[in-house]
């Protein structure tokens, strides 16, 4: 350090003022800090167990200590339930879990200290930082921690913790742009310069110019180069060295290797005169190498932002109506509960789960079908959360709020798929590195080669080599592909819950259909109640919906429904698949399938009672006499045989399997062209078929929406719910058609298939680009200048070309929808 110029903080990195004696210890070194907070901060970490932070990290802290001086105390704000319930979500087992952003997250180092510090504390069992995002997802549970206390902990190492803004986000994201573009502009400005100041020695003759002039120039150069090297490229340098500390390469270790030796060869050769400069090669690398990162930045904040756009469409405030009806008042949408009544006025959006009250209109519910066109609403009708109201003025009682709501469990499911890793994304990451020691044994060995041939040309050979050579194309080929068909995909009401479900339904040539609620409308009708004498058609019917109350079978809501009244139930047992027992009036009775209700009511059925049809039928019994046969009929999907049909043209077999009685299944395998169709299955049986297929080696998709397909659908590789199911079948889903509409199957598949030939696409551009550019480098017929050019636009390629994917899901999505 020069005499009169102040020492840095060694956790802020803010000077030090004079005077101030204060520090810590780490590594046997004594390391001095500017403040008391920086201290308290530092050595907590240190104390922590976690001082790796310091030898990990790429940049100091976006924020100082100060900023976080507020007095913790309020921290006790964020424990009160009316303030949890627009970010904290119950997750069973006295679990909860929050979403939230952090403020001060400037590298990867960042985000490991801050997920090892929270896990280290008491009572919290999961934390997962994204630093794209500088979202942190954490789950506690409450007997042991509060809420507050995490905030407090996260507060101590010097970062700051908020309920999730996608405004905050946002802000994250500018200034993201910010910086890259200052860092673009003085690479670029210093490039200008440089090739000015390069420009003479190219065209000059031999004696046209001064042992002086040209010295000048040269060191002109040199000075102009400094700020590209020690501002723009330095998130480069850092990232490497980060790298070699811990024995992992990344792809910016041969960037700054090559960048570094021909910045340093030509300051050597401007300082002692003699050699060659490289200084306007080195700052053309760097602009094009940053030009190309710039829009890769770009295109993954616009994919990310489809996602995110999801947590901007509710509004923070509502039109809450008083228990009389009478007054209305704005109030926070996160104090909306259960039962209350809130005004939708036309243009708004709607911020709860509820039914409608009183009023007419028509609401757009694109965000979770895809279909622009508005589906009237009147008295009665069902509405979700962040639909847009139209011409008219709703009243809404609210059923779900919050993070209950079918709005949020879906923005959620987007957040996991967007969070995990796809098999061939780590497949692909793996490759790179592997790549990268490849491709450092090969410069190695060229400029050995070099320093034999022609040791004048062995550094900008080097150069090249190592330019040309960096994976950053192979890395971002498949990663930024799967990323925007996710979101493609949840634009148009197909929700991806599990990225692996990209690649294996593009491959899948077995789909296995559940028939009720799947193949068919799920609307069951109850066509005929055929009772034994003594037995009421309306007293079987109070029976059967006593014991179906609480099931969310399609056949327990129709019963349910028609029933004038409603018994109550005790000891209510239920058998997947079979059917249901239970206490009404002092009477045990079974209520299921004719073999089910048979074998436990141990008399045999009475022939009134044995009639066989289409329709599918449920019986009703007690421990010692038949009581009644329900009768349904369901309607077939308008769409499910077009389905089956273009399935079927792409040379993919399709099956079905269903619990209900032979007769229906047959009927509907007929009318739809299944030759492959099993009746009266349990789920087990079910799971049993589903494992068949693939021992004799097929790729299997299960298609359902009961509690009885969450075996076959755990099962399978890949399995789709129908929104309109079960919760179990929706949570057992790797995808989720939000429209309940099975086009979209047909139409996710080709987006799935269009995808993988993108990423294929890309895989063998990067590959071909390297395989092809490296040895042209190793021949010295590649410049270092046209070496960054090309690595930057392959990159840029990859990133449009999988741009191309959204393009192909709407050409695909208008063949679909009008055939």
């Amino acid at each position: 350090m020069r005499e009169g110029e102040l020492e840095r903080c060694f956790h802020c990195g803010q000077d030090v003022p004079f005077g101030t004696s204060l520090s810590v210890q780490m590594d046997g070194q004594t390391r001095r800090v500017c403040c008391v907070g920086c201290q308290a901060v530092s050595s907590a970490i240190i104390n922590g167990g976690l001082a790796d932070y310091y030898r990990r990290r790429e940049a100091f802290p976006e924020a100082s200590v100060a900023d976080f001086s507020g007095p913790l105390k309020e921290l006790g704000l964020y424990d009160q339930e009316d303030f949890q319930k627009a970010f904290v979500l119950p997750v069973g087992d006295g679990e909860r879990e929050a979403d939230l952003i952090l403020e001060g997250i400037s590298c990867a180092a960042c985000v490991w200290l801050n997920e090892r510090h929270i896990l280290s504390l008491a009572g919290v069992t999961a934390v997962q930082v994204n630093y794209a995002t500088r979202r942190a997802r954490v789950r506690w549970r409450v007997n042991d921690i509060r809420l507050s206390q995490i905030l407090a902990a996260i507060a101590a190492i010097g970062y700051r913790a908020y309920p999730f803004d996608p405004e905050r986000f946002e802000n994250i994201a500018r200034k993201e742009q910010r910086t890259a573009l200052q860092r673009l502009f003085v690479a670029g400005f210093g490039m200008m310069q440089v090739m000015m100041y390069a420009y003479p020695a190219y065209i000059a003759a031999d004696g046209e110019m001064s042992a002086q002039t040209a010295s000048l120039l040269r060191w002109a150069g040199l000075v102009l180069t400094v700020p590209v090297m020690s501002y723009s490229a330095s998130p480069i340098f850092v990232r490497a060295w980060r790298g070699m500390r811990e024995l992992r390469l990344g792809m910016d270790f041969p960037v700054a290797l090559g960048l570094g030796l021909s910045f340093a060869a030509s300051v050597w050769a401007t300082a002692w005169g003699g050699g060659e400069v490289y200084f306007d090669s080195v700052t053309m690398f760097v602009f094009f190498l940053l030009g190309g990162r710039y829009l890769e930045m770009l295109a993954r904040q616009r994919a990310a932002r489809t996602g995110d756009a999801l947590g901007r469409v509710v509004p923070q405030f509502a039109r809450r109506l008083s228990p009389s009806g009478e007054l209305e008042e704005q109030v926070p949408a996160s104090s909306i509960l259960a039962g209350d009544q809130v005004i939708i006025r036309p243009g708004e959006v709607v911020v709860v789960d509820g039914l409608v009250r009183s009023g007419e209109s028509e609401v757009d519910e694109s965000w979770l079908t895809g279909e622009s066109v508005p589906v009237p609403k009147t008295c009665g009708d069902a509405v979700l959360s962040g639909c847009l109201n139209g011409s008219g003025s709703l009243v809404v009682e609210a059923r779900q709020v919050g993070e209950s709501t079918q709005f949020a469990v879906v923005r959620r499911l987007i957040e996991r798929a967007s969070a995990t890793r796809p098999r061939i994304v780590v497949l692909a990451d793996r490759i790179s590195a592997y790549f990268t020691w490849v491709l450092l044994a090969l410069a190695v060995g060229t400029v050995l080669w070099w320093w034999r041939v022609d040791a004048a040309q062995a550094l900008p050979v080097l150069v090249s080599v190592l330019v040309v050579s960096c994976p950053c194309a192979l890395s971002l080929a498949t990663p930024i592909s799967m990323t925007i068909a996710v979101h493609v995909l949840a634009r148009r009401g197909v929700l991806v819950t599990r990225p692996h479900a990209i690649e294996t339904l593009a491959s899948a040539r077995h789909y296995v259909f559940d028939k009720t609620g799947t193949l068919t409308e799920g609307r069951q009708q109850l066509e005929q109640v055929l009772c034994q004498p003594g037995f009421e058609p309306a007293t079987a019917l109070s029976i059967a919906a006593a014991l179906e109350e609480h099931s969310e079978h399609s056949l327990a809501r129709v019963l349910t429904a028609e029933a004038e009244r409603c018994e109550s139930a005790l000891d209510v047992r239920v058998f997947p698949g079979k059917g249901v027992t239970g206490t009404v009036k002092g009477i045990r009775y079974a209520l299921g399938s004719g073999a089910f209700v048979e074998s436990w009511c141990g008399s045999i059925r009475p022939d009134r009672l044995m009639r066989q049809d289409e329709t599918t039928q449920a019986f009703l019994a007690s421990e010692s006499t038949w009581v009644a046969k329900f009768s349904f009929s369901d309607k077939i999907r308008p769409v499910a045989g077009r389905v089956v049909r273009a399935l079927q043209q792409q040379n993919c077999q399709v099956s079905m399997l269903s619990g209900d009685s032979e007769a229906p299944v047959r009927s509907v395998a007929r009318q739809l062209k299944i030759e492959n169709a099993h009746a009266a299955l349990l789920p087990e049986e079910k799971q049993a078929l589903m494992r068949r297929y693939q021992s004799a080696g097929d790729t299997v998709v299960m298609v359902g929406d009961g509690v009885n397909d969450a075996p076959a659908m755990a099962q399978a590789h890949v399995s789709v719910a129908m929104a309109g199911g079960t919760e179990l079948a929706r949570n057992q889903a790797d995808i989720i058609l939000l429209a309940n509409d099975l086009r979209r199957l047909e139409w996710a598949r080709g987006v799935a298939t269009a995808s993988m030939v993108v990423v294929r696409q890309n895989l063998f551009w990067a590959l071909a680009y390297n395989l092809s550019v490296i040895p042209a480098a190793m021949m010295g017929l590649v410049t270092p200048w046209f070496a960054g050019l090309g690595m930057g636009l392959s990159s840029v390629l990859v990133v449009l070309n999988a741009l191309r994917i959204s393009v192909k899901g709407e050409q695909l999505w208008k063949t679909v929808s009008t055939s």
